[in-house]
């Protein structure tokens, strides 16, 4: 993987909120830190995306890791304040009975980046080695034979063009354990939690052999994993997204500076007297 040769440190924390006074009594980072690295981070992220753009640059990122670990969250820190035109996500559901007859690998390559596209995977073709060996909806020998055959398939990949990062988000069992539990009575949370999610929660082990043999595989020099601890959300997204751009060798895209032009007249322009049906103008409290 090319890695940039311009200084990291456009990448890199401010440096100056370092030690106790960024944690909160809990040890997690603070919000307002938080918030500040990230607004910094997102102006990184659409300079990427011009460059990206500019230069027809192919991106690939996956994101594995237990249920709880915080996948969803970084993936929306990541692409909250870019074009879903240039950065996608490829979420891909259960697969149909036609998919289940076709070559493992087939239903993911189509959503592999074009140039100019930046796509994100929320679980990958690492389902396989993962979710589909523990929980029995592939067989041992299905498993075995696309460990066999992942990195020259990843070989592949980066050498048509496509800078490929992979990330596995590392969470504990008791934290995982409390972020699971809190869906369960969480109206916004509640549809996080399938019968699939309570099955996976048992099995701890059984995923943790499961990611030691995924990584022994497929931990190679040219599509290496790289693991980052998420019990701190917060500065999990900020260590992943300030990796990722460090790891691509995006420059400043020139362009000209933006300028309003002049409003036309109205020219005898006067709003038309119709009664529209207004969204109604509520009032809102505090408590």
């Amino acid at each position: 993987m090319k890695k940039s040769n311009k200084p990291v440190k456009e990448v890199e924390g401010t440096g100056d909120h370092d030690g106790h006074d960024s944690l909160t009594a809990e040890g997690k980072l603070k919000s307002k830190i938080y918030e500040k690295e990230l607004r910094r981070l997102h102006v990184e992220l659409v300079k990427l995306q011009e460059w990206a753009v500019h230069t027809g640059a192919k991106i690939c990122v996956i994101f594995e890791g237990r249920d709880g670990a915080g996948k969803g969250g970084v993936i929306k820190a990541i692409t909250e304040r870019v074009s879903p035109r240039v950065f996608r996500v490829a979420a891909l559901p259960a697969p149909t009975e036609r998919e289940k007859s076709q070559m493992y690998i087939q239903r993911y390559v189509p959503h592999l980046p074009a140039g100019g596209e930046i796509v994100i995977f929320d679980r990958s073709w690492y389902n396989r080695a993962g979710v589909e060996r523990v929980m029995g909806f592939c067989t041992d020998e299905q498993a075995k034979r696309f460990l066999d055959t992942v990195p020259g398939m990843e070989k592949s990949i980066v050498e048509s063009g496509i800078i490929l990062l992979k990330y596995w988000l590392e969470v504990s069992e008791e934290e995982q354990t409390k972020r699971l539990a809190s869906r369960i009575d969480d109206g916004r949370k509640v549809w996080k939690l399938s019968p699939m999610d309570l099955k996976s929660y048992s099995r701890w082990y059984d995923y943790s052999r499961a990611r030691d043999e995924m990584f022994l595989a497929s931990d190679t020099s040219w599509a290496p994993w790289y693991v980052a601890h998420s019990d701190d959300k917060k500065q999990a997204r900020l260590n992943i997204i300030t990796h990722l751009l460090s790891h691509i060798p995006y420059e400043k895209v020139p362009r000209e500076k933006v300028k309003l032009p002049k409003r036309q007249k109205p020219h005898g322009y006067t709003d038309p007297d119709y009664a529209y049906r207004m969204v109604p103008t509520l009032k809102w409290s505090a408590d």
